[in-house]
């Protein structure tokens, strides 16, 4: 039967009870007693959560179905509810609405699904959820509406400049709505409530909203009537340096919390224990001020579903790293997508089994919890499946492990997120040719895992002398962008005795990149800037002056390579130890030679103040190092943050190889996760093989007065040997495949 034939078929089917009706300005709904579609109805609730916490805040395994608007011909719910029990999921996320309607909704210019016909397919999955005492949250999509909607009610839509609807760019026939419209405020509110009274649900995540992307900027009559009270029209370009985008960009954090606070309370209204929860994008690449949103979400959810490109594997620990600094040990998911995630993408085949469950297991390695998702309720290619049932088999069996009380970290890397969201952007007043703003934090990133450190990401809105308190060093990657008050914090940080490594042009500018006369921060760095950036130049060196720490391991050797970029500082009489080697042609051979081989400029400044350590790079060695891959300027960025953490830290782990180590006090003791990222594919090409490393020597301190009964590798489910002097606790792990976790109890 074709889909006409199926339409006309079904048509006289579809058309619900008329007293199936809902008020859209209180959202009230009547139905009648029994109206046959309400599968749900006397289905006995997931278990209630202890006094310990809301039922998100204990949850471990999560996973998704995405089914797509033809699936209700051949979707089996019973079978997709099995699947999801024996992965013992704690909650599903489920499609409901917004774009396309799962159920008989009678909200008007709600979609309904085209093959729906007369089942109510989000009805009979929440049913089978329930059936099997799995959560069931609806996932909505409140970012696009049909035809018929935008000739309704075209204030509901996004415009370009000359007043036209935007399209998507692949399904021409759906509209981007404007979320400073009343789709917002009414219509989604009406569906939300539509599906609360009638489904048993626990929660609604909308996919796509709000996103931590670049803020659109849209011609609608209502984005236009809040541009004219901030002052002005609508630009043609987002540009951080105009007043009027700086305004907007607090109108639109606003409204997104105004938004989140309101969904929130409708997923209340039946049940005090639902939750609203948004979709937050993914990476370390966020515009959207997530520490702001944090203050209105009960859980994050990251949707960092795979990687592409020349993206390195770590991106998805970096994105745990980032969630964690916002949401303070709260809830935190990662949607691991199980489709293929390359350029191009292909959702209907499988990304590879190594690349998923190293995924995975940097998702549960960094706090958060594992949203394993697939596309497609009929699928053709099933081979994921048991990726997941395996991976989430065995957490199951360890979760008592996998629930964290607190990082033990004791080094803070600040992510500062107003660099990232502004500083070399392309319509920014800052020269692109910088790089993009994430790659200096990649750089000091890439040093950390070869330096094997363990550290927690600070993020710059939680600067605060009680966040800093816990950690011996704070390490900024050109934080150029930075406010006052951030500046004081770190001020106050030194003066109370805590370390400082700072690169490049670190508070410069101000949080909105305004620029000052001097770094903020040139009493604490010990050095003043002293012109323009100079760059970008190759071929440019850092002499080495005089014998420090961190210039340890390179005998041999007069030169080091120089940044790429760098700031004219003069120094406040502290020794040289690394001078500037101005650059020089690298082509052709004849020309290759110093004009000015030695300088009295500093490439760094070192100094100590009391029991704190301070190290300022004036160049992007950061950026520069991940740019390059240089072994050097790795060296130089490890052996920087050895000398200001000082040594005798929490947790070491040593032996060969190229792994990202987290440690967490855990509710029965303490658990070290070692993701091993030794691999061809690391930066390029999915990973398809794992290349086990050997043995790895650990010395772990615990609390005093604890005495540790039991070592045990999780994954090879091994006891261990280990002696315990005192606090620490020393061990030998003979190995790491993909990922290995050591409980110590």
């Amino acid at each position: 039967m074709n889909r006409r034939s199926f339409l006309l078929t079904t048509a006289s089917l579809i058309s619900p009870p008329a007293d199936f009706l809902r008020n859209a300005a209180t959202g009230e709904i009547s139905r009648p007693a029994d109206d046959g579609r309400n599968l749900v109805e006397g289905l006995a609730q997931a278990p209630n959560v202890s006094s310990s916490g809301p039922w998100y805040a204990v949850m471990r395994r999560c996973g998704q179905i995405n089914y797509n608007d033809r699936d209700p011909l051949t979707i089996d719910a019973e079978a997709w509810g099995d699947y999801w029990a024996s992965l013992k999921v704690d909650a599903v996320l489920l499609n409901g609405g917004g774009i396309v309607a799962f159920y008989p909704t009678q909200v008007p210019h709600h979609h309904r699904s085209e093959f729906l016909g007369t089942r109510d397919l989000f009805g009979e999955m929440v049913a089978a959820m329930k059936r099997r005492r799995i959560r069931a949250v609806a996932r909505m999509d409140c970012n696009l509406a049909y035809e018929d909607a935008l000739k309704a009610h075209p204030e509901w839509f996004e415009r370009n400049q000359d007043g036209s609807p935007r399209p998507h760019g692949e399904s021409p026939w759906l509209f981007a709505t404007c979320m400073f419209s009343t789709y917002f405020s009414e219509q989604m509110p009406a569906i939300y409530r539509e599906i609360n009274q009638h489904y048993p649900i626990d929660g609604f995540f909308t996919n796509g909203w709000p996103s931590t992307g670049a803020l659109p900027v849209c011609y609608c009559k209502n984005c236009r009537r809040l541009f004219e009270k901030l002052g002005g029209v609508p630009p043609t370009e987002t540009d951080a340096s105009n007043p009027l985008y700086r305004k907007y960009y607090e109108a639109y954090m606003d409204r997104v919390q105004e938004i989140w606070h309101l969904w929130d309370n409708i997923a209340h209204e039946r049940n005090p224990q639902s939750v609203y929860v948004g979709n937050l994008g993914g990476g370390l690449d966020t515009v959207k001020d997530l520490k702001q949103i944090s203050q209105v979400a009960a859980w994050f959810n990251a949707d960092h579903q795979g990687r592409s490109g020349e993206t390195a594997i770590w991106d998805c620990a970096q994105q745990g790293r980032v969630a964690y600094s916002v949401m303070q040990g709260r809830t935190v998911t990662n949607v691991a997508g199980a489709y293929s995630n390359a350029q191009p993408t292909w959702r209907h085949v499988s990304k590879a089994p190594a690349e998923l469950t190293l995924w995975l297991a940097q998702s549960t390695a960094s706090g958060m919890v594992p949203w394993f998702h697939w596309l497609g309720g009929s699928p053709e290619d099933t081979r994921w499946r048991e990726v997941g049932r395996s991976f989430f088999d065995w957490l199951a069996a360890n979760e008592a492990h996998f629930r964290n009380r607190h990082s033990l970290a004791d080094v803070a890397v600040l992510y500062p997120q107003r660099t990232v969201a502004f500083y070399s952007r392309p319509n920014s007043r800052r020269p692109r040719h910088r790089g993009g703003p994430i790659d200096y934090l990649q750089g000091l990133y890439y040093a950390l895992l070869e330096g094997r450190f363990f550290f927690d990401f600070v993020h710059e809105g939680d600067l605060n002398p009680v966040t800093l308190r816990k950690y011996r060093a704070l390490l900024i990657p050109n934080a150029a962008y930075l406010g006052d008050t951030q500046c004081n914090v770190i001020r106050q940080y030194v003066k109370d005795g805590g370390s400082l490594l700072a690169t490049f042009e670190t508070s410069r500018y101000t949080e909105w990149g305004d620029s000052r006369r001097d770094f903020q921060l040139a009493d604490v760095f010990g050095a003043h800037a002293a012109g323009e950036v100079i760059g970008p130049k190759g071929n440019s060196y850092a002499r080495m002056e005089a014998q420090h720490p961190i210039l340890e391991g390179f005998k041999g050797t007069a030169l080091l390579p120089g940044a790429e970029n760098r700031v004219s500082i003069t120094a406040d009489s502290i020794p040289l130890v690394l001078s500037v080697v101005p650059a020089y042609p690298a082509f052709p051979p004849e020309m290759v030679y110093p004009r000015t081989p030695r300088t009295t400029e500093p490439a760094a400044v070192f100094r100590e103040i009391g029991n704190s350590r301070v190290a300022y790079f004036a160049g992007d060695v950061d950026r520069t190092c991940w740019r390059s891959g240089n072994s050097d300027l790795s060296q130089l960025l490890q052996n920087a943050i050895r000398w200001v953490s000082g040594p005798d830290s929490v947790v070491s782990v040593n032996g060969v190889g190229l792994i990202e180590a987290f440690a967490w006090e855990t509710e029965p003791g303490y658990a070290l996760h070692l993701l091993n990222y030794t691999n061809p594919n690391m930066t390029h090409g999915a990973i398809r093989n794992i290349y086990p490393l050997g043995p790895q020597q650990v010395r772990f301190r615990v609390n005093e007065r604890r005495s540790i009964k039991t070592v045990r590798a999780l994954r090879a489910a091994t006891n261990l040997k280990f002696q315990q002097q005192r606090e620490t606790v020393t061990f030998e792990l003979p190995g790491i495949a993909d990922y290995e976790v050591v409980a110590l109890v």
